[in-house]
């Protein structure tokens, strides 16, 4: 009974305060960052690349845009098991227990205590030992007045969401990884198939011009030349094989296996991924709502933004709430009379004026450190607009670079034959084949090395755009179950949960 006298007194006064609190917060409000973007982009972007928006396109799986179920299937399973990615969604629930622990300090606090004690009083008397039995209920509401609680549980949401862009931002990273490595193996893939094939042709060479030696035709230099070509392209096989299987490796610890677990899947030589038609660049200012990293470091600038507030509310006095019931005999078989209540109930108040400076120099440090997050959050920016830059002048010069290569490879497969032709009449000599197929073998590696250049320049780009993610990508995971919750929302007037919702920038 005298707990639900007390709670029918603490209760109405403590909503009522809530809502006198909800009014006003010291410490400034966050406004999102004000940030100018250039309307285009300045590097090149050819028809094959270009779109109005990212909306023409999706953006959040473009890896499905190159067409190639292994790539597809690699990327699915990394992000369901890269331990990057667990250790980002860890983050987030140790985030989102952080902003647990700073919404409990907007509720009240309640404890049951009991005891006994047994004491003899001094100058003896007629009873100099007695017996005390005790049992009650104590409670305490801090009152936030000036909103010290209110702008922690504002910089935890802050937090918390920044942890949410972390792990968007490990998505991103790590499609763009599994992408890379998966085009640059099917790349060491293509360049062995073309050293192998070379090599073919140079040991026919080598064996033709060993055969006129022994007729006398040609001399040991023609023999020597052929045998150190062979030898060349020979050579560099075991060396792409090497950095073939390293890349495999690298793809097989992407999806949190053992580095030999993908071998015998991947080992089979495959074409290099194509580059889809269409990329969608978008404009600079879509770059504040697609880049994870950009949205992380502005809910950064949020949460120090909050924690200012949190340290101008230590200028201010503290009010409390506070309250108990319970019994108190000197039998324990009279512990419970009716006779023997107590109850207690008030507000208090603390107030430290004067502290050396401490709390001025703490608004100090929270006002640095929101000034630092402000200049990183700049600096995002602009690296992300330079990272999307790089990336459409190497594809647009690396798709132009790669049609000359074709170019150069017919013409070199043109000479070879025709060098051979008449070497084998005689009506050349050597130097004119080795040239032919040294030209030859350079400009089909090139071609290859290009090849796979504008696929990864591509994925690149997408990286630079911040593709690789959506918000209902199921990588998150699930709310932990807090009791409670919902009434401290409720009491809180919607003060707790309105920060949740990300801030929009503002271009």
């Amino acid at each position: 009974m005298f707990s639900r006298t007390l709670a029918s007194i603490l209760v109405p006064l403590g909503l009522g305060v809530a809502w006198l609190a909800a009014g006003c917060a010291v410490g400034p409000d966050y406004h999102p960052p004000q940030t100018t973007m250039p309307a285009a982009w300045s590097g090149p972007a050819p028809a094959a690349l270009a779109q109005p928006s990212p909306a023409a396109a999706n953006l959040a799986r473009w890896w499905k845009g190159f067409g190639d179920p292994t790539l597809s299937s690699l990327v699915d399973r990394a992000v369901r098991s890269n331990l990057d990615v667990r250790q980002a969604q860890a983050r987030i629930v140790q985030s989102r227990a952080a902003r647990g622990v700073a919404v409990a300090g907007l509720g009240p606090n309640a404890g049951l205590n009991a005891g006994f004690t047994r004491a003899r009083t001094p100058g003896g008397g007629p009873k100099p030992i007695n017996n005390l039995f005790e049992a009650g209920l104590d409670a305490s509401w801090e009152i936030d007045v000036f909103g010290g609680l209110r702008r922690n549980v504002e910089a935890a949401t802050a937090d918390l969401q920044a942890a949410r862009e972390d792990l968007r931002n490990t998505l991103v990273t790590l499609t763009a990884e599994v992408a890379l490595d998966y085009i640059q193996l099917r790349g060491f893939q293509q360049e062995i198939a073309i050293a192998q094939q070379n090599l073919v042709a140079q040991r026919h060479t080598a064996d033709l011009t060993r055969a006129k030696q022994q007729r006398g035709l040609v001399g040991g230099l023609d023999v020597a030349n052929a045998d150190a070509l062979v030898a060349t392209t020979a050579a560099a096989i075991p060396v792409l094989q090497t950095s073939a299987q390293q890349t495999i490796y690298s793809l097989s610890v992407l999806l949190a296996r053992e580095p030999g677990a993908l071998l015998k899947e991947l080992s089979p030589s495959a074409d290099i991924p194509a580059a889809p038609p269409q990329v969608p660049v978008g404009v600079p200012s879509d770059l504040l709502r697609q880049r994870p990293d950009i949205r992380q470091t502005e809910a950064q600038v949020h949460a120090a933004t909050a924690r200012i507030g949190v340290a101008t509310a230590a200028l201010f006095p503290t009010f409390t709430l506070s309250g108990s019931a319970g019994f108190q005999g000197a039998r324990i078989n009279q512990w419970f009379d009716w006779q023997d209540r107590l109850w207690s109930f008030g507000p208090s108040a603390s107030w430290t004026f004067f502290n050396s400076g401490a709390n001025l120099w703490g608004i100090e440090v929270q006002d640095a450190l929101t000034q630092q997050a402000m200049l990183t959050y700049r600096q995002t920016v602009l690296t992300a607009m330079q990272d999307v830059e790089n990336a459409l002048v190497a594809s647009a010069n690396e798709q132009e670079h790669r049609k000359l290569l074709m170019q150069a490879v017919a013409a070199n497969q043109k000479a070879v034959a025709l060098s051979m032709q008449l070497y084998a009449q005689g009506q050349t000599d050597f130097l004119n084949v080795l040239v032919a197929e040294q030209s030859l073998y350079a400009s089909q590696n090139a071609l290859v090395q290009s090849t796979t250049s504008v696929s990864t320049d591509l994925v690149a780009l997408y990286k630079a755009l911040g593709g690789g993610w959506t918000q209902a990508d199921g990588a998150e995971p699930p709310p932990s179950r807090v009791p409670f919750g919902g009434v401290l929302n409720q009491i809180s007037g919607g003060v707790i949960a309105k920060p949740e919702a990300p801030s929009k920038p503002v271009n």
